[in-house]
């Protein structure tokens, strides 16, 4: 092998004199000339003449730039396109989440709230295929057997589920994805989606406030309502696997909008975007 051989002479004293006075010399065969390469010669200046900035006409200074730099300047956006973003919003019940999507897709254009399946039944004031897309046990099993489910859970004794297929349908078509799901749902999703997926954390502004506002909907049982407090306590401890938390507190709704609406911007504006989901 050459690498012991050169060892074992360079060690030999008869050697020694044969060494040459520049250590690099032995790596001649790896040492190559300086190459420039095609855009560096093209953008070498010439002997054209650039006209005074302050007397020539604009595209004439416009093509002597191009002239003197060897190229032509390029009308392509700098910047590409964003992707478009899967947004999870999750949170402990009464934090406001259905409120704050409402709102988010009111003033915000390009962005898709995707229906979550159950099998709970309606409340009051909410429509079936707004809110939610309200079927029977054995429809929304049917629904796991074929596959058409993102993630689904056992909540509270009723099932919630994601359809694939609206997502893949919207950001087809360049639209932002919404999606609101337990903090069961999120950590299923979290696994499913990893970095593809911005997971934002809603909260009130204190646990006390979080408590009277699951008291005020009224929609419980003081043994279901007390199973929601507990387990609401349980999940604020989830807030540090999310990306990012936002404070919905009482009557500034608005306020926790923008929120949501800037780490959109920031996601959008990163030079790495996120994964592509699909």
């Amino acid at each position: 092998m050459i690498i012991p051989r050169f060892c074992f002479n360079y060690l030999n004293p008869i050697s020694l004199s044969k060494i040459r006075s520049n250590p690099l010399l032995f790596l001649h065969p790896l040492i190559t000339k300086p190459r420039f390469s095609s855009m560096t010669s093209s953008r070498r200046a010439t002997s054209a003449p650039i006209p005074a900035v302050e007397t020539a006409d604009r595209p004439e200074l416009y093509r002597a730039l191009e002239t003197s730099l060897g190229s032509k300047f390029s009308s392509e956006p700098l910047v590409p396109t964003p992707r478009p973003l899967v947004i999870v919003i999750s949170g402990p019940s009464g934090v406001g989440k259905d409120c704050l999507i409402k709102c988010l897709t009111q003033v915000r254009e390009n962005i898709h709230f995707v229906v979550t399946a159950t099998t709970r039944p309606m409340r009051a004031g909410e429509v079936n295929g707004k809110d939610y897309f309200f079927m029977s046990k054995q429809q929304f099993l049917q629904m796991i057997e074929n596959d058409e489910l993102l993630e689904y859970a056992l909540v509270y004794g009723d099932y919630k589920g994601i359809p694939k297929q609206q997502i893949r349908d919207y950001m087809a078509k360049g639209y932002d994805i919404v999606l609101r799901v337990d903090i069961q749902g999120a950590a299923t999703l979290k696994k499913i989606l990893g970095d593809s997926a911005v997971f934002v954390f809603l909260v009130a502004e204190s646990e006390s406030e979080l408590v009277m506002r699951l008291i005020n909907r009224k929609t419980e049982s003081k043994e279901s309502l007390l199973v929601r407090v507990a387990t609401a306590k349980e999940e604020l401890r989830q807030m540090k696997n999310f990306d990012y938390v936002v404070v919905n507190a009482e009557g500034k709704l608005e306020s926790c909008v923008k929120t949501v609406e800037s780490i959109i911007e920031a996601e959008k504006a990163k030079v790495l975007q996120r994964k592509p989901l699909f």
